[in-house]
């Protein structure tokens, strides 16, 4: 890794984004991960996640993703902008660091924002130290980024819900200890019929119907609910409230997805400049090219806007503020961008740069389920407009 990457997320700890509790916690991260992260075994997928959920656990990284110092939580809230901070950083030295450590907080955010005292106790202390894997299960064959279409069912018997169906794209499928399950229990149509549980992977009528590869190795599954029994105590709030539930998870961990992004730009990007510094070309360095220079300058631009936009909305979201738009705004051009920016450092290493296990050839296949997974581009693009169009609404309302 280039120091180049160091230097660039000092400079952005200046900012007015940042407290001295983040300046502190970035340098913690990235002394931790240049001692342990620099000899990752890819072999066993599964396995090597199961190892980096317990040493996160252990070095404290996952309490930044609960809620709750009571339930082992690092504060009493999340605070957005340590997680973006640590993605950002795992991120740019592993792949599947960083997902281990957002599966976690993604896996368990929705316990942390609704659940009760029992629930949180129960669960969120294992989260927290990396004795149990979370997963977050709201995707299905029909309904990814509509959720609206949810079609896996809870019916009530008793004293417990009965769930069928289907769910896909689990992260954390096949290893979690857990999932947080939305269901569609009818109180209403569409979004508000749909309520939140934990299930247990060992509960009866749940299996993992099928393991899914993907370009960039992770642990993903669908999952097949089949007269699954839950208690009723393992719901997460009211009836009907799941659908709100999981957008606010979502709202936090959406502009994580964003830092992540960064990450892998950053480390793209280093490895561009040194490739550029060092490659010789018709008696020059690919540096002194013109046209060499001028994509090192579109990277950095990407990146530093990338940046800017990501701590902004994790900064409202501190403050207590309401952050759809910003969130999407982030996620929307962070992944976006750091497409543009790995693309053009495999463009600057030229064969080299499509030669499997090469840095910037893995980070090609690293990047690019972040513009699909938690929202689509084309998703946060209808979120940003209705929000703009909502706003102006209002505005002109208050005008009359």
């Amino acid at each position: 890794m280039s120091a180049d990457n160091q230097i660039d997320l000092h400079s952005a700890l200046a900012w007015p984004f940042f407290e001295p509790r983040h300046r502190e916690l970035a340098s913690g991260i990235e002394a931790w991960c240049r001692a342990n992260l620099a000899h990752e075994d890819h072999a066993d997928t599964d396995a090597t996640c199961r190892r980096l959920v317990r040493e996160l656990g252990a070095a404290g990284w996952l309490k930044y993703g609960v809620g709750g110092v009571a339930y082992g939580g690092h504060g009493d809230t999340i605070d957005t902008r340590a997680v973006c901070l640590l993605r950002e950083t795992l991120a740019k030295h592993s792949g599947l660091a960083d997902f281990a450590l957002a599966m976690q907080g993604l896996g368990s955010g929705a316990i942390s924002l609704g659940g009760a005292h029992e629930q949180k106790t129960r669960y969120l202390p294992r989260v927290a130290n990396g004795t149990a894997i979370a997963a977050f299960a709201l995707s299905e064959p029909e309904a990814g980024s509509d959720v609206a279409a949810m079609a896996l069912s809870a019916r009530e018997d008793g004293d417990a819900y009965v769930l069928d169906g289907d769910k896909t794209w689990i992260s954390n499928g096949g290893i979690a200890d857990f999932y947080v399950v939305f269901a569609r229990t009818g109180e209403a149509p569409g979004a508000r019929g749909i309520s939140a549980f934990i299930v247990d992977a060992d509960t009866p009528g749940l299996e993992i119907a099928e393991r899914i590869d993907v370009i960039a190795p992770h642990p993903l599954a669908r999952l097949h609910f089949a007269g699954a029994r839950v208690p009723r105590s393992q719901m997460l709030g009211a009836p009907g409230e799941g659908f709100k539930l999981a957008m606010r998870t979502l709202d936090i961990f959406r502009t994580s997805v964003a830092a992540a992004s960064l990450g892998f730009a950053r480390h793209a990007m280093a490895e561009g400049l040194a490739r550029a510094s060092s490659r010789k070309m018709f008696g020059q360095t690919l540096g002194d090219f013109q046209l060499t220079q001028a994509k090192l300058a579109q990277m950095a631009l990407s990146i530093d806007s990338s940046a800017l936009l990501v701590y902004r909305a994790a900064w409202l979201r501190d403050q207590g503020e309401s952050v759809t738009r910003e969130a999407a705004m982030a996620k929307w051009h962070a992944s976006e961008g750091a497409q543009q920016v790995i693309d053009a450092a495999v463009q600057l290493f030229g064969g080299m740069g499509v030669q499997s296990g090469t840095a910037v050839e893995m980070l090609y296949r690293e990047i690019r389920a972040l513009r699909i997974y938690e929202g689509a581009t084309e998703v946060q693009q209808l979120i940003i407009g209705r929000d703009l169009l909502k706003a102006h609404a209002a505005a002109v309302g208050e005008q009359r």
